[in-house]
């Protein structure tokens, strides 16, 4: 394969993603141009495409001095272009000329962007004679404006420049084990965490020790904590409610509980069953809406990881600050408290939830427990620094977790609470 052919898939990789608002991986599915690579050239093309994204704040502000009109009037395809030439000149150390000379090439052999060559050559090399400054950028212009300010409002200005930081580098791999994460730990070459999950560098998963045994499964540190504090015991009956794809349910199946999951998902729960059979672990499932459905007995001990916006994992997922608008975001608040309310008739008086999601606005963690406190449903079981060694740091004047990652941690930004029925 070519270096313009490499180089027209980043960018279609790109556009696929903020123009169509998909994932990254959903975007590296249905491209052609992308999945007709191999090898380096493969890898290459996502590098592009996700450091792009990673820095996609910054990297449009180097360009905008360099353009006579708005990057937002530029076509699609020319428009990720210039992102993904700019990302290999200020990021990737690529020589000049193979940055500016195979993009350019990639802009003529594609009809979406080949108009727009000779607008893309100049900028480009006006880009390779300019050094933007991206480093002495606030690390919070990353992202767009209205979500900086959310994050800012909510976590103060140096825990919004923390979580922007966070972001610039990938994330490591996380473990967690079915049996001894210690031997998990010695078999993978890994660090072995306080809490018991097991940290790695870049890996290919399926390559690992102990993937087709069944010994581990990838799970974030930080989204390990909540089961954790269930504190699972096998003569317990246990809900995991919005359950998929699983990783908490296999946690708690590790204990000998009876576990039963829901999910309104059934692809997703499809992959809690692929994992269950490679485990050998064992749940009940079942594919319902969770604020609807309800247990023919209350049980002692439920976790519901709500649905939300998962701003707490732009690590592993940049693209989501910017395929993600304000207005999705403010409707997580009323399903996750419907969510909550609905907990309380699944759990005996006195019984514990534990309830969490992978994002640190107040408006999905905070204020949706504080409104179910309110309303005389719970009352807060505050977690001790002993439960979490390790993150004791990330513990809150009320008792919740609030896992905003410090240097060198590597793992997501949680709200965790458990709370005690009453």
């Amino acid at each position: 394969m070519s270096g313009a052919q490499t180089r027209r898939a980043a960018a279609e990789l790109l556009m696929l993603t903020l123009d169509s608002r998909r994932t990254l991986d959903e975007a590296m599915a249905k491209t052609d141009s992308y999945n007709d690579l191999e090898g380096p050239d493969r890898g290459f093309a996502r590098v592009m495409a996700s450091a792009a994204l990673r820095e996609l704040g910054r990297i449009d502000a180097g360009l905008s001095p360099l353009l006579s009109r708005p990057l937002e009037a530029t076509s699609p395809a020319i428009r990720a272009l210039l992102r993904i030439g700019a990302v290999q000149l200020w990021r990737l150390d690529t020589p000049a000329h193979a940055a500016v000379s195979e993009t350019v090439e990639a802009a003529k052999g594609w009809p979406d962007a080949r108009s727009g060559g000779s607008f893309l050559n100049a900028v480009l090399r006006r880009a390779a004679d300019t050094d933007p400054g991206l480093d002495a950028m606030s690390a919070i212009s990353v992202w767009p404006d209205w979500l900086a300010d959310r994050f800012a409002a909510d976590l103060g200005a140096e825990g919004a420049e923390r979580l922007a930081a966070h972001q610039l580098s990938e994330a490591p791999l996380f473990l967690s084990a079915r049996s001894d994460p210690a031997e998990v730990a010695t078999a993978t070459h890994g660090d072995l965490l306080p809490t018991g999950s097991v940290r790695l560098g870049h890996s290919n998963v399926e390559t690992l020790p102990g993937y087709d045994s069944g010994d581990w499964w990838v799970q974030d540190a930080a989204a390990a904590l909540p089961a954790r504090l269930l504190g699972a015991t096998e003569d317990d009956k246990i809900i995991d409610l919005c359950a998929a794809p699983g990783g908490k349910t296999l946690q708690l199946a590790t204990s000998g509980a009876q576990v039963t999951a829901v999910d309104r998902s059934k692809p997703r729960l499809e992959r809690l069953r692929e994992n269950l059979a490679r485990t050998g672990l064992s749940a009940d499932i079942i594919a319902a809406n969770a604020d609807e459905w309800r247990p023919d007995a209350p049980v002692s001990k439920l976790l519901l990881d709500a649905p939300c916006s998962a701003l707490g994992t732009l690590r592993r997922h940049p693209e989501g600050a910017w395929i993600k608008r304000e207005a999705e975001i403010d409707r997580f608040p009323t399903a996750q408290a419907r969510l909550l309310a609905a907990a309380a008739d699944m759990v005996v008086s006195g019984g514990t939830v534990i309830y969490c999601v992978c994002t640190p606005l107040k408006s999905e963690g905070l204020e949706i427990v504080e409104g179910a406190l309110s309303d005389g449903l719970y009352t807060r079981h505050a977690i001790e620094p002993d439960e979490i060694p390790g993150f004791e740091h990330c513990l809150t004047e009320a008792g919740d977790l609030l896992t905003i990652p410090s240097e060198g941690a590597g793992h997501d930004a949680f709200f965790i609470t458990r709370l005690t029925r009453l």
